[in-house]
Order: C-alpha cells, then structure tokens, then sequence
C-alpha cells in the first residue's frame, strides 16, 4: 500500500524502480487484490503513469482494465480511473508531449525539423492500435454504452471522451458495432439532454464522430428527435452570438443533412427552416464582429447551402427553395447582401447561398430580380453585384461568387435572360443609369483579363439555350471611337479575339481568348442566322484555319482546340445560305489547310486539359488562382454534346450528308404524320371521355325518370285507396242524412263537406291552369325537338340512330298526352263537384242521386288511373329500349338530356303538390271521422237508435232499386 501511495505522490517509498517494473507490480496488484480498495488505489496509480508510459500501461494493463470495468461496475470512483486510465493509452494529450519534448529535447536543428511529425505519427500509430485491441471484442463497446447510462459525473464524462477517442482512431469499425447494438443511439442521444453543460458538449463532440459518412446512424439520429434538440440549444447559447457550442451543434447538422435527402426531407417537413430565419437577423451596426460569431454565421450559411445544393435531387431542392422564400429566409439573406460592414468572408459566403437559393426557381428569381441596394438613386441588386465583378480591385473570392450569383439567377430562367440582353439594345438603353449589359460590355472590353472571361461568361450563360435572345444579341451595335461607323458585338468579339497578341492586359491573355471563344460558341450554336453572320465577314475562317493550323506552345493548344470547336459549329449548324461558306467547302477547306484528322486532334484538346475535369465537376466556380479560371461547367456540357458530333460532320462526305439531309427530311415528314395522328387520337379520347360522362348522366337521369314513375304508381294506389274510403264515408253520410228526423245536424255536416270540396275545387283549378302552362312548353319543345332531329337526320343520311331518337320524342309526347288525359279527368271530377254543389239545395232522393253519379263516375276515374299506369309502365319500357340509340348518338342527345332535366324537374314539383293534397284530404277526412263520431254519440245521448253499416248498405241498396223501379215506370 506504501508503494502504490509513493508511485502516486511521487516519493520513494523504499528501494527505487523502474517504470516498467512499477506497472507490472500494479497490475499485479489489481489482478490478485481481494480488497476494493486495493484495486481502486493501483488503478489510480495506473492512471498517473498512463501518459509518460503510455506504451507499457498499454500492453500490461489494458485487459485488467477492462475486467474492472465488467466486474466493479458498482463502484463509480474506479470505474472513473479505469476508464481515464484507457483513455490516456487510446489518445494521448498533445499539449502535454508537446511541452514535454520541448522540456526534454535540445532545439531542433534544420536536418531535424521533420522529427515532431514524425512522433506524432507513431503516436497516431500507438492509438490506432490499442483501439484496434479495444474494439477486438465487440462486447466492450456494448459494456461502454452501458457505462454511459450511469448518472454519475465520474463515470459518464470519462466514458463519453473514450468513445469520442475510439470513434476518431477506428470510426467504421465503432460505428457497425454501436449500430447493430441493442438502443446504441438512442443512449448516445441522451447525452444531449443532460443537465450538466460538460457532458452535453462533449456529447455533441460523440455525435460528430458518430454521425460522420454513415448514412444508416445519420437517420437514427434524426429520427431521435436530434433537429428539435440540436435547435434548441443553439437558440439557447444565443444563436450567431453563441459561442463554440453553437458551433458543434452547427457541424453536427451538417454531418446530419449533407448528401442524405432522407433527413433533409425530414428537416423541412418537420418546418425546421422556418426556425433557422432569426440566425440571419442583422442590425444596422455590422462592425466588430468576433471571430466566434464569423464562424457561427459561415456554417449556418453552409448548412442553407446544403438544403438546396445542386447535387441533390431537383424536386427535394425545389421544395425547400419554396420553403425558404415562403418564411422570408431569402428576404433575410438579401438583407445581409446589401448590408454594410459585413466581413468579407461572410458576404461572399452569402452570396454563394443566395446563388443557390435561386437557382432553377423561377419565383426566387424574379424576387431576386426586384431587390434593390440602399443606394442614391436605388440600383437593382443584380447592377451592384456586376459592378464587383468587373472591378479588379475587388477581392477574387467575391468576384468568383458574383459570377455564380449571375449564373444562378439566370439558370432556366429565359425572362431573366431576355430582361439582361433587352439592356443591351438601342431602344432600351438608358443614358442616366448603368445597366447589367453596360456593365457586361464594359467588363468584356476591358484591360483586365479577369474581368474580361467573367464578362464573357456571364454574358454566354444569358444566351444558354435560347434561341431568341441569340438571335436578339445580334442587333446590338457599338460605337467603337468618334467618326467611325459602329459595329456589331458580334465582329467586336472576333476583332478583339484576332487582336488578342497587340493589346495589352493584366493577367493572363489566354484567359481572354478563352473567354471570348467559349462566349461565341455558345453564341452561334444552335443558332443558324447566328453562324451566317459570322461566316459574314470574311476574316473570321482565315483566322480560325491560321489559329488550328499552327504549332503553338502549351498554353496556345487551348485556344487552337476551341477555335476547331468554333470552326466545327460553323460547319454543323451551317445553313448553306452563303455560297462561299456551304458545309461542303468548309470541310474542303478543313481537308486542304488543316487536315481532318490534325483537326480531331486539336478539338480534343479542349476535353483532354487538366482544367475541364475540374470544372464539370460542379457549377460553383471554384478556382485557387485567377489563372486557373478557364472553363465554365455550362461550356463543359456544351463541349461534350457536340465534339462528337462535330467529329462526324467533318468526317461525312457531300453524298452521305445529302442521304442524311433526305433520311432526316423522311423521318421529319413521318414525325409530322404520327404527331397528326397522336393529336387526332387525343381529340377521339377526349371526345370518347366527354360520350361517356353523358352516357353516365343519362342513365342516371332515365334511373331517376324511372323512380319518379314508380313512385307516381304508388300515388296512385294511394289515391285509390282514399277514393275506396271516401266512397265509404260519402255513402254513410247519405244514409244518414236519409234517416234520421233532425235534418239540421246533417245538413250542416254536408255544408262543411261542401265548402272544403269547393276549396278542393280552387286548388284543382289552378294545379290544371299550371299544367295547361306546363302543356304548352313541352308542346314547344317537343316541336323544336323535332326540327333538330329532322336536320341531324338529313346531316346523318338517315341513319338508325336518328331513328331511335324520333321513337324516343314521340314516346315523350305519348306522355304528354297521357298527362293531358289526366288534366281532362280532373276537369270532369271538377264537374261533378260542380254539379253536386248545384243540386244541394234540391230533395234527397235527387241528391242520392247525384252521389251516385258521382260515385260512377269516379269509378270512371278510376279505370282510367289504371289504364295510365299501365302506359306510363310501357313508357318506362320504351325509354329503356331507347336509351341504347341514345348512347349510339350522344352528341345530339344533349339537348334531350337538358329537356329530360326539365321534365324531372316539373314531375317532382307535381309530386310534391300531390304529396300536400293528398296530406289535406287525409286531414279532411280524420276531421270527417271526429264529426261523425261525435254526431253518432249524440244522437246514442239522445235516445236514437243507429243502425249499423251492414244495414245501412242494404238500405241504400233497397232504395237505389227502389229509384230504379220509379224510372222504368216513368220511361213507360
């Protein structure tokens, strides 16, 4: 105990030994001790010596470490040690053996200044080793995860920095085994949630490791809730203004969101962007920012940047474009870009994401479009932004990124490039004001060689495809000097590109060749009327042919193999409309000066140089040094489209090109054919669609014609019925009014039975007054139906169809008819009433009657009802037989729909007028009911005897003999 006590305070305690010795005696000591207290004092004593000898602990004590680990998990300060002690052997503190060698060793002489790399590598060596000896068994990064459960600070924190230490030496190989472990993430992630401040950073410095270049731990993560909390604490330390936390919460959710459109996904459906606009928040004051805070702002930039990079797909970085412009976060990034005093760094990283924030969309664009600088008079952002481009006082970064900005403003974007060459031409420019195509001229004419290939670039992706503003460009004039007529931009280019060796420039007369050539080859491509004013002028083939033809240095093969490019879009995109320059004489040409296949060999140069690789990696331009700016990613994809190409149409003789000319023309006169044929197969379906949505509607108009009928039957049953009970109450009525002495009660019961039939009476009046109405439209429709139908039969020859509709209008006047039928047998019920109510005041034999009469005559109604049942049942049938030519001919059956429309319109109102005069003459006759009940109980109070129905019956069948009797005899 004396000995563990003297290695840790550093005395001797008794004979002296050496380092080695010492850590076998501990690990012995740990090894055999009964005693925790024993094992704890060795293992602290381990951990004192761990980082001078980091190689001996390492070997000897790293399995006996481990076993304290699994064996004394109950005991938290030796677990603490255990766990500093390996971390001390995986990695070793750098500061500390800096300043130990420094002590130790003797000034390093100029043979040795390669020796500190040199430890340092083999102490990387020494950690990568004990690692790979850590992770040999699976179950100990398990046993560690448990370990980082414990609450305890002495425990947790010294776990957390071990398995920070193991992911950077051995990061795959931790990485599978925390995966495929049972809650592995989700422990780590509570690491986030953790109330000491210590933890918690270290925590985020885990999840760094942990989440890198592993897409698998990356969605884990995520899905555990890691953008809320991550959030969360950056708004906590004070967003930009935090400090170094904000900045590992920073680098945490790029590890998240880059290259894995999952969690980005994820991100902007989870309206986390929208919490991301207060970072970009800027007060009018922009001087003294700190070192922390340019740091902060550069990684959220870049985190913005990641959301909406080029490399993810198109619709992911759409969406959250939108997003973006929808919470104001493009507001506010414009906001910075116009700002004053703001660092450099920061606003050229600005303007590479607000660059990608607008690219390919269109609605961020023309916001783009429409921001203006805080100036004096106001200038748009886009004029301000190629005022730092074209100067070459400015920073290269900075122009490098305006170049971009402009590219990714006009990327798919063909207003944009209308709205930047309409500055260019006469009747738009403004005497007062800069415009972005005076800028761009100015920029292409200048002395700087810089400016010159950023002018020209700029001014070439203004014209990517399209084909109108290529043809536009071409109208623009310029005024070269004072007395001299003015010329083209077009000729300027090429007088320029000619002249390049006599005018002087700063930098790199290359780079303005470059410029100028790619300007003009994405100029005349594609563009006819483009290459027939360039073939114009007669010195532009010379000196291309002179440029190809020569042996030039290195840096001039660049130039010689666009110069084949541009003599090669000459020839593909030749027109033949100047005799001097047809395809055919091109390519003699080509054939007599420079030699095809010397002229191959000079085109690919263009794809062969170091440069072109770089550039069509990716559309930013970056560049190291301003002479390394030399091709544009637009111009990489231009090159690779048509090299090919080109290398066929200089190999094709005249008599291939013409059997193409005449294969190209077939193929053109067939593609015409089939695009007829496709736009008349659209037009059937569409025709087809429209046919059938009005076969659906008619059917479902005969279905409801259908129902309205049955329902009209079982009305009439229902009239049937109360007729059957009205004929038994009117003949009761009559028995007793017969009968009985006291007249009064029965005349006055018959006087209320009057007054409500005359009210009956009025109301059928008007239901045959409206009807009439209804009588005469169908009549008008039906004649108009006709005309329609006689002409669609002359149109259709005479066709079947024709014919069925006819059949189908005459079916629908036979139910007209029968409608009027019915009209005519109200009108006669009307009569009878009439009648009936004329003769009230005459005997009561007159009166019976008349009931009687009446009755037949209902009975009458009656069979008519019937019979008009029945036909309305065959007109159901004959609808039904009909409704097949009505398919056959739907066009001309529109109007019949319209009309059948209509008529179920009408036959629900009259069901609905029948419904209520059927519920009133239910209620009239309930009424009648109460009053002869009420008659009957009075005339019981008053001593009469009632007799019952049976009797009655046979007494009124006794006196209509009776007045049968009396009539014969009359007669004779």
């Amino acid at each position: 105990m004396n000995f563990i006590r003297g290695v840790i305070s550093g005395q001797p305690a008794g004979p002296q030994h050496s380092g080695v010795e010492t850590i076998q005696k501990l690990c012995d000591r740990v090894a055999s001790s009964t005693l925790l207290e024993d094992r704890r004092d060795a293992v602290r004593a381990l951990k004192s010596l761990s980082k001078k000898y980091r190689m001996e602990v390492g070997s000897q004590a790293m399995d006996h470490l481990i076993r304290i680990l699994q064996t004394d998990s109950a005991d938290s300060e030796i677990l603490g040690y255990a766990l500093d002690t390996i971390y001390n052997i995986i990695c070793s503190d750098e500061e500390d053996e800096q300043d130990e060698s420094e002590d130790a060793a003797p000034p390093v002489s100029g043979k040795n200044r390669n020796v500190p790399e040199e430890m340092q590598k083999q102490v990387d060596d020494v950690g990568a080793q004990f690692t790979e000896r850590f992770i040999q068994d699976p179950e100990n990064i398990t046993l560690l995860l448990t370990l980082l459960e414990e609450f305890d600070f002495h425990v947790r924190w010294p776990g957390v920095k071990l398995l920070t230490a193991l992911l950077k030496n051995q990061c795959a190989q931790v990485q599978g085994i925390i995966l495929v472990s049972p809650m592995g993430v989700s422990r780590l992630m509570d690491l986030l949630a953790d109330s000491r401040e210590v933890i918690r950073n270290d925590g985020l410095l885990l999840l760094q490791q942990l989440t890198k270049s592993n897409a698998a731990i990356q969605k884990i993560v995520a899905f555990e809730n890691a953008f809320e909390r991550l959030l969360d604490i950056i708004t906590e330390e004070g967003t930009s203004d935090g400090g170094i936390v904000v900045e590992d919460c920073l680098l945490l959710l790029l590890n998240l969101l880059k290259n894995n459109s999952s969690n980005q996904n994820f991100f902007k459906e989870g309206s986390y962007i929208q919490r991301m606009k207060p970072w970009f928040e800027v007060g009018d004051d922009n001087a003294g920012w700190s070192a922390q805070k340019v740091t902060n702002l550069h990684y959220m930039l870049q985190l913005v940047r990641v959301l909406v990079s080029p490399v993810n797909s198109p619709g992911a970085t759409a969406s959250c474009q939108k997003a973006m412009f929808h919470c104001g976060l493009l507001q506010q990034l414009c906001t910075i870009l116009m700002a004053t005093g703001v660092p450099a760094d920061i606003l050229t990283e600005t303007i590479n994401t607000v660059s990608e924030v607008i690219r390919g969309s269109q609605v961020n664009q023309d916001y783009f479009a429409s921001v203006n600088a805080p100036s004096n008079p106001p200038r748009p952002a886009i004029v301000v932004l190629l005022m730092s481009m074209v100067n070459e006082r400015q920073p290269f970064v900075l122009r490098c990124a305006v170049l971009y900005c402009f590219q990714c403003f006009l990327y798919k974007n063909q207003k944009g490039q209308g709205e930047i060459v309409a500055t260019l031409l006469p009747s738009t420019i403004d005497a007062n004001s800069i415009s972005a195509g005076q800028l761009l001229c100015g920029g292409l004419f200048s002395a700087d060689s810089l400016s010159n290939w950023c002018a020209a670039v700029a001014l070439a992706h203004a014209l990517q495809d399209n084909l109108t503003q290529k043809e536009q460009l071409l109208r623009v004039q310029l005024a070269t000097s004072l007395g001299k007529p003015p010329v083209s931009l077009l000729q300027q280019c090429t007088n320029i590109l000619s002249q390049g060796d006599k005018i002087s420039r700063r930098g790199s007369k290359v780079q303005t060749r470059v410029g100028l050539l790619m300007l003009l080859c994405t100029w005349i491509s594609n563009c006819p009327i483009a290459v027939t004013h360039f073939l114009h002028n007669q010195e532009n083939v010379p000196f291309l042919t002179a440029q190809i033809s020569e042996n030039l240095g290195e840096d001039e093969r660049l130039v010689q193999g666009l110069c084949a490019l541009l003599l090669g879009i000459c020839i593909y995109y030749n027109d033949n409309s100047l005799e001097n320059y047809t395809k055919d004489k091109l390519k003699q040409l080509i054939e007599k000066r420079i030699g095809k296949e010397n002229f191959v060999e000079k085109l690919g140069f263009i794809t062969k140089h170091e440069l072109y690789s770089r550039a069509a990696q990716k559309p930013q331009p970056v560049f190291s040094t301003p002479e390394h700016m030399l091709f544009d990613h637009e111009f990489t994809k231009l090159v690779k489209e048509l090299e090919g190409v080109i290398t066929k149409a200089v190999h094709k003789s005249s008599e291939e090109e013409k059997k193409e000319e005449e294969v190209k023309k077939t193929l053109e006169q067939h593609d015409s054919i089939v695009t007829q044929y496709k736009e008349l197969i659209r037009e059937q379906d569409a025709q087809i669609n429209e046919l059938k949505a009005q076969v659906a509607s008619m059917t479902s108009q005969s279905e409801q014609m259908q129902a309205t009928i049955t329902q009209q039957l079982t009305q009439i049953q229902q009239h049937k019925d109360q007729y059957n009970i009205l004929k038994l109450k009117l003949g009761k009525t009559g028995d007793q009014s017969a009968s009985q002495g006291e007249g009064a009660h029965v005349n006055g019961l018959q006087s209320e039975e009057l007054s409500q039939l005359r009210e009956e009476l009025e109301e059928l009046r008007r239901q045959h007054a409206q009807q009439q109405t209804q009588l005469a439209e169908q009549d008008t429709l039906i004649a108009s139906l006709k005309s329609e139908a006689a002409h669609s039969a002359e149109a259709a020859e005479g066709t079947s169809a024709n014919a069925e509709l006819l059949k189908e209008l005459e079916a629908l006047r036979a139910q007209v008819m029968s409608q009027a039928a019915d009209i005519n047998q109200l009108t006669e019920s009307q009569e009878l009433l009439r009648r009936a109510e004329a003769v009230q005041s005459g005997p009561g034999s007159v009166d019976n009657g008349v009931d009687m009469a009446r009755v037949a005559e209902l009975e009458k109604q009656l069979a008519a009802q019937s019979t008009e049942a029945q036909k309305l049942q065959e007109e159901v049938k004959g609808l039904n037989a009909s409704r097949a030519g009505m398919e056959a001919d739907l066009a001309s059956a529109t109007s019949t729909a319209a009309i059948l429309q209509a008529e179920v319109s009408k036959l629900q109102q009259e069901v609905q007028e029948s419904k209520k005069e059927q519920d009133d003459l239910l209620m009239l006759l309930a009424d009648q009911d109460q009053k002869i009940l009420t008659l009957k109980q009075k005339l019981k109070d008053l001593g009469e005897t009632i007799e019952d129905e049976d009797d009655l019956d046979s007494k009124d069948q006794s006196e209509d003999d009776e007045d049968e009797e009396e009539e014969e005899e009359d007669d004779e």
